[in-house]
């Protein structure tokens, strides 16, 4: 795949990075904050940004697991983040070459409706098996979420970038 001019090259991902990351945004979301609605979803976060940038290695199968794990931690229906995670793995590797060709503001604002669509799937399942409809305010969280995609991507991304180098003789 060709580069676009100005792109610099990423060093691979060590895999520990990832399982860490994941782990860390598994453990924000299961902080006690209570049930505010319009609190972003930092696991959904970094799920969409591992299966944009390693699809290989962050899949449908660990989407499902992680969205077991926050089923059973929010004492929600079992099955409503897993499917939510799932299918926001799923669209975001399906729109993964295309994506990686925009900067990060642009990237977020294509995947601002994908997040949007998985926050509504949970609320239209936790709707549709009796509880309560939250009200409009969960349409805040996906909207945060896409204003903290470039902060997220920046930092996730960081230690991948190599070192600018001054030899003239080597391109890369």
């Amino acid at each position: 795949m060709i580069m676009p001019r100005g792109q610099q090259l990423l060093l691979p991902v060590n895999p520990l990075f990832i399982v860490v990351t994941l782990v860390i945004g598994l453990a924000v979301n299961m902080l006690p904050l209570g049930r505010i609605v319009w609190l972003p979803d930092m696991l959904m976060l970094l799920l969409a940004f591992w299966s944009l940038n390693q699809p290989q290695r962050v899949g449908l199968g660990i989407a499902f697991a992680l969205g077991l794990v926050m089923d059973v931690d929010r004492a929600s229906l079992l099955g409503q983040h897993a499917l939510a995670y799932t299918l926001l793995v799923f669209v975001t590797g399906w729109m993964s070459r295309r994506l990686l060709w925009f900067s990060s503001p642009v990237q977020a604002l294509h995947l601002l409706p994908v997040f949007a669509a998985a926050h509504g799937i949970q609320v239209l399942l936790r709707v549709a098996t009796g509880g309560i409809f939250p009200g409009l305010e969960f349409l805040i969280a996906p909207v945060i979420e896409t204003l903290l995609w470039p902060v997220v991507s920046a930092l996730l991304l960081a230690p991948q970038r190599r070192a600018p180098n001054s030899d003239e003789n080597r391109p890369l």
